[in-house]
């Protein structure tokens, strides 16, 4: 069985999430550049999404 590559995709609130890779993404969503594993991809947003609230939130003022 070979092992599945995922994508690292990010809405327009800068919220992350992982993708299958091949396939369309969902609408919305875009491709940040990351791929691998399942792991690699969720530890590559472990590290890069600090802070969770939506954009719109943390702009808010």
């Amino acid at each position: 069985m070979s092992q599945q590559d995922w994508l690292v995709v990010v809405n327009d609130e800068e919220q992350y999430s992982i993708w299958a890779a091949g396939g369309p993404l969902p609408a919305g969503w875009h491709a940040t550049g990351f791929r691998g594993s399942r792991e690699s991809c969720l530890a590559h947003i472990d590290e890069v999404w600090t802070d969770m609230r939506p954009r719109s939130l943390r702009t808010a003022r």
